[in-house]
């Protein structure tokens, strides 16, 4: 039980976002005692993914003011005159403005099932396992869809989606009454002529299915939502932990299979690579040539000096046009490669954002970005679980009261949890949402506006539904920050059959509905019924059924000095940041680490377990037969996870 912890251990990390888990992992891989806890009943906080019904329940937790009272009453009463308390928040205030939208009828799904719905929480000690075979209908709480251990995982794999099935099997029988005449309809055109399969194909192609509120709560847990959104650069520093420690056993990845442009109210497949370029039928031979020439100096710009010294203090927008590239081309360049700001990028911080994409292309696909099926939010899953597997010890739903501070040297002794336990440590890691308004009252943060669409056609159609693509739209009004958008398939397992989950994400300047909504109605239609009249540019657009809008907190880049009082062995780890990329979060663990233990190895990977030398008596034991115990390989778990199908290594394994 949570509340029978042991008293003491070298580590306490508190939050479970990607920073702290990456921590966690790396001090129980290099032998320290671990404890993991977070007041939330799921991981990875503001890095978590949801079902549908959980994130319409973390919807209403955070549209609920309602302070959280102290389950322990009488805990000042451990703190001891030479010490004083750091109280810590018990209400996550990093999210504001959460205003969600249906554009279908809600009062059609009263009666609808909803499946993974966060108020149903299994009991203490049962086993998800156990719980999803027992129970196949009963609602999945987040503990199932979100927990370390390689067995659970396969469990809520196995229960919610199935890349075969998910084409032909659950998804249509479930939404069988809105389609039986689709069905019926390619059931008869087997046994017609190959023309008559081209034509109803044709028809079916351009009139998509109808999907109904109703259906997307049904089918609630084939949708796994992420709070924050991001890829994965495929040379970035969070691939190359995940190889070096062998943590990409636990996951695995989708390559983004294009880049999109918006231009001229248009959306268009930007060519990437050489391949891409000389069999792009949007630029003509002149311009294929001046992109080849300009990305080839990109790479290797720091061998030409002369050529950008004179634009150093120039943005890079300005230094593309001295460049004899054709305003297309610079719009591609600097929209859709290199994905920098007009007005904020100078001209050697673009040319290091080019240089870093094209360093990124043909490691794992067509594009430099990859993608966590089942969301973002298995990555912090992933190190929670090597911190189990070496030792970590986790505690969800389980929030500390304070840090205890020694009023003579300084430094944090302990924490207080919520069941009155003192536990002490010679380090203490505290994601930043924790850390209460007097700690924070010097801190100046940023905000990001996110909105999370659930829309029925993609944004670019093509003879391909699976498609992961990744749009920069630039400032719509003179001041506004450009809009990333990161449109998700089916095949990415975060969404049902037949939808596409848009993510929008830009730094804040208002309220992220009116960061985020004018550049969702270029791209969208949110209601087609009032549009009538526009009908063709309706049909061409795609259909938003479901929209979230809302503010995350950015606490990253903040000084350590910034907070007040804060002890020399506490390390505050921010939310995430406005960055595609997740190399804000590695570098962050990484200093904090060497921070603490200087002399040790940032996650190195674990050995092999027939390099494993065991004792005398283990080994004498094992000759006899006799021991069966489990704790004299740590590393046997870890191997039987990687080999049961679920999961495969980055280097062999990226899907296409």
């Amino acid at each position: 039980m949570a509340d029978n912890l042991p008293s003491e251990f070298d580590v306490v990390v508190i939050g479970t976002g990607l920073p702290e888990s990456i921590i966690a992992a790396a001090c129980a891989r290099s032998g320290q005692r671990v404890l993991h806890v977070d007041s939330r009943n799921y991981y990875g906080g503001n890095w978590a993914s949801f079902s549908f019904s959980g994130l319409l329940s973390w919807i209403k937790e955070n549209q609920q003011n309602t302070d959280i009272k102290d389950e322990c009453e009488d805990w000042r009463k451990l703190i001891l005159e030479n010490e004083e308390v750091i109280s810590l928040n018990k209400k996550d205030k990093t999210i504001q403005h959460v205003e969600a939208f249906c554009f279908d009828d809600q009062d059609a799904a009263e009666d609808v099932e909803e499946a993974g719905a966060l108020a149903r929480l299994p009991a203490y000690g049962a086993s998800v396992a156990e719980e999803v075979a027992e129970e196949p209908e009963k609602e999945c709480s987040p503990l199932e869809s979100a927990v370390p251990g390689a067995e659970n995982l396969e469990s809520e794999k196995a229960t919610s989606v199935d890349p075969a099935s998910a084409a032909e099997g659950n998804v249509t029988e479930i939404n069988a009454e809105s389609e039986s005449s689709h069905d019926s309809a390619s059931g008869e055109s087997t046994l017609e002529s190959g023309k008559t399969e081209a034509a109803l194909s044709e028809i079916s192609a351009q009139e998509p299915k109808k999907i109904t509120y109703s259906q997307i709560v049904r089918e609630g847990r084939r949708f796994n939502i992420d709070l924050v959104s991001k890829l994965l650069y495929s040379r970035g520093l969070l691939i190359e932990l995940l190889i070096k420690s062998n943590v990409s056993r636990y996951a695995e990845f989708k390559n983004a299979t294009r880049i999109l442009a918006f231009r001229e109210g248009k959306v268009e497949q930007v060519p990437c690579s050489r391949a891409d370029v000389f069999n792009s039928r949007q630029l003509a031979m002149v311009e294929k040539r001046m992109l080849m020439k300009f990305l080839t100096f990109c790479l290797e710009y720091e061998q030409h000096p002369d050529e950008y010294q004179d634009y150093k203090n120039s943005t890079f927008a300005q230094f593309l046009k001295t460049r004899k590239l054709t305003p297309s081309l610079q719009h591609f360049i600097l929209h859709s490669i290199a994905m920098v700001s007009e007005k904020d990028c100078n001209t050697l911080e673009g040319l290091q954002a080019t240089r870093k994409f094209l360093q990124c292309l043909g490691r794992y696909g067509n594009t430099p970005f990859l993608f966590p099926l089942y969301g973002q939010g298995e990555i912090p899953q992933c190190f929670c679980r090597m911190c189990a597997v070496f030792g970590g010890i986790y505690c969800l739903r389980h929030s500390v009261q304070c840090l205890v501070v020694d009023k003579e040297s300084g430094r944090c002794k302990a924490v207080v949890d919520h069941f009155g336990q003192r536990i002490s440590a010679n380090y203490f890691i505290v994601e930043d949402s924790y850390l209460s308004e007097s700690v924070c009252e010097n801190v100046c943060y940023r905000q990001l506006s996110r909105a999370v669409l659930i829309t029925d056609q993609s944004v670019l159609k093509t003879d391909s539904e699976q498609q992961v693509s990744i749009l920069m739209v630039p400032p719509v009004d003179l001041g506004q920050p450009a809009v990333c958008v990161i449109e998700l398939c089916s095949s990415t397992m975060t969404c049902m059959k037949d939808t596409y989950l848009v993510h929008l994400t830009c730094p804040s300047t208002k309220t992220a509905r009116e960061d985020l909504e004018p550049v969702v109605q270029k791209l969208f239609s949110l209601n087609a019924e009032t549009e009538k009249e526009t009908e063709d540019e309706v049909l061409e657009k795609p259909r938003v059924l479901w929209a979230l809008y809302f503010n995350m907190r950015d606490s990253s880049g903040i000084d350590r000095n910034s907070y007040s009082g804060l002890p020399s062995n506490v390390y505050v780890c921010s939310g995430p940041d406005s960055a595609l990329g997740n190399d804000c979060a590695v570098k962050q663990a990484e200093t904090i680490f060497q921070e603490m233990f200087p002399t040790e190895e940032f996650c190195p990977a674990p050995p092999n377990p027939e390099d494993i030398i065991y004792d005398e008596d283990e080994i004498a034991s094992e000759e006899t037969g006799f021991n069966n115990s489990p704790e004299t390989k740590p590393e046997s778990s870890l191997q039987e996870s990687s080999s049961r199908g679920s999961s495969t290594a980055v280097k062999e394994h990226i899907e296409e």
